[in-house]
């Protein structure tokens, strides 16, 4: 199984055997762009070159032959927002990253004029610039004659996976499933179709949208000339949605929380479609049988990329391994906390106008206090996804299985615990994501029979217990939740 994993700061492609153990993998680090504050951007043509290099070479590094791959399966960074010409295949504009708040105002004006509370019953969602359905709507507004060509179905549009799938397929393949489609604002979240209402409340021509299909099963085949071989494209999942399939989350109850550029935390709900009165979001789990399974869902915008913004913009380490040492040369945090609201804050704040802020700092701060401030942010930030679940659900977790690339990291992973009080899991393979889309495509093609089969197939790595009292989790938090407010400005 051969599975495409692009992410927001990398193209990975991984190889899996049919005990779904990863053979090989290889990745390609591709730009984002910054033409103004807020603004996030990306080259689509750059991110397509990315990903397939990263196939031809994963082939490359395990001496496998295109003939040997049953099926390919995708996974992508959502919300990323692309359009392009039906005819030349060439974008009309940069891809708007997940991360962009250049609609910002445009959402804040849909929220003035009372449409939040149908949005969130359309779609599962709060009114939002992290969503596509705005994004969407500001290159049509801005790319000349966008608006008409769409209207004529000369442009597409496709979040990553969609224009993977139609790049690999030479075009004959425009698709996107459920669990991609439900991070649009653009679809309605118990019909799994398009939400008319909602294609007129963002001025969106159905035209451009793509078919939405199920997240296992054949929907084109990737042409030779890419890979060597005609090889079915069989899976499709959003990343968060993908790492949960991967951790074997299939059943209600079962969470997951993935520390990547962002972080993601994920309870599935089965058929149950979940209301959250925490500000949540009710999301498309990803299915194997063409039953709709839902998910509740917490978003950080802001995790393992402050980390990378400490090593590129001030240079405070030289790579992202080093924060572990770092974090673990001072005692604690020294009073200072790292509030990473580049883009806004996510779930539960849901505040668009929040920015950056570090509290605390005196003549004693050290760069390794900032460090250590800014790994703990990711797992502050965890815990307020956590509270707000329980809260829903009325059910206090016990475990917490992690995954993504963050997660190597044993200082993150024991203060993660300790700020929980709960047991944190990592898996053996922390690349779940990747293994959750090669899933879905063998499941399709008949590689794998069952999802007990796959369960079989999870493995423990490593399991951290919290090691402090409840009196110093409440400490720590309350710090914390007092940089919030001062980051809100409230």
């Amino acid at each position: 199984m051969l599975s495409l994993d692009e992410g927001t700061t990398s193209a990975r492609a991984a190889l899996y055997g049919q005990d779904g153990v990863r053979t090989a993998m290889e990745s390609n680090a591709f730009a984002c762009h910054y033409p103004q504050q807020g603004w996030v951007e990306q080259d689509a043509n750059e991110i397509w070159n990315a990903q397939l290099d990263a196939a031809r070479r994963t082939l490359a590094a395990a001496g496998a032959k295109p003939t040997d791959i049953a099926a390919i399966g995708i996974t992508n960074q959502r919300e990323t927002t692309i359009v392009w010409d039906r005819r030349t295949g060439e974008p009309v504009a940069p891809a708007i990253v997940w991360q962009c708040r250049r609609t910002a105002d445009l959402c804040e004006s849909l929220k003035s004029r009372g449409a939040s509370g149908d949005v969130a019953e359309r779609t599962g969602l709060v009114i939002d610039a992290y969503f596509s359905g705005s994004k969407i709507r500001w290159i049509l507004d801005h790319v000349p004659d966008a608006r008409a060509r769409a209207r004529d179905g000369e442009l597409l549009f496709g979040n990553v996976d969609t224009w993977l799938i139609w790049k690999l397929t030479g075009g004959a393949a425009h698709v996107t499933d459920p669990s991609n489609a439900s991070r649009t604002m653009l679809m309605n979240l118990e019909t799994g179709e398009w939400d008319e209402e909602m294609l007129r409340l963002f001025d969106v021509p159905a035209a451009m949208l793509p078919r939405i299909v199920g997240s296992s099963g054949v929907v084109g085949v990737a042409q030779a000339e890419h890979l060597g071989a005609g090889i079915p494209v069989a899976g499709i999942a959003g990343d968060q949605q993908a790492a949960l399939f991967g951790q074997a989350c299939f059943r209600p109850g079962l969470s997951k929380n993935t520390y990547g550029t962002g972080c993601f935390a994920l309870l599935h709900t089965g058929s149950a479609r979940p209301v959250s009165k925490n500000r949540l979001l009710a999301t498309r789990a990803a299915s194997t049988n063409g039953s709709a399974q839902f998910a509740v869902e917490g978003s950080v915008f802001i995790a393992g990329a402050a980390v990378q913004w400490l090593r590129d913009q001030l240079g405070i380490i030289k790579t992202a391994e080093e924060s572990e040492s770092a974090a673990e040369s001072v005692s604690g945090n020294g009073g200072v906390y790292f509030v990473p609201a580049f883009t806004g804050l996510g779930a539960p704040y849901w505040d668009m106008g929040a920015r950056g802020t570090i509290t605390g700092l005196t003549r004693g701060s050290s760069p390794a206090h900032i460090v250590r401030a800014a790994l703990e942010s990711i797992a502050y930030q965890t815990r307020d996804l956590v509270e707000a679940m329980e809260a829903d659900s009325g059910e206090r977790l016990t475990e917490l299985r992690v995954d993504g690339g963050a997660t190597a990291n044993n200082f993150l992973m024991q203060f993660q615990a300790d700020i929980l009080g709960r047991r944190i899991v990592r898996p053996a393979d922390i690349e779940t994501t990747a293994l959750g889309a090669a899933y879905l495509a063998g499941l399709a093609t008949g590689v794998w029979k069952s999802a007990a089969e796959l369960e079989s197939f999870w493995r423990v790595g490593r399991v951290f217990e919290p090691r402090i009292s409840g009196n110093e989790q409440d400490t720590l938090y309350a710090g914390w939740k007092d940089a919030v407010r001062r980051a809100r400005g409230v």
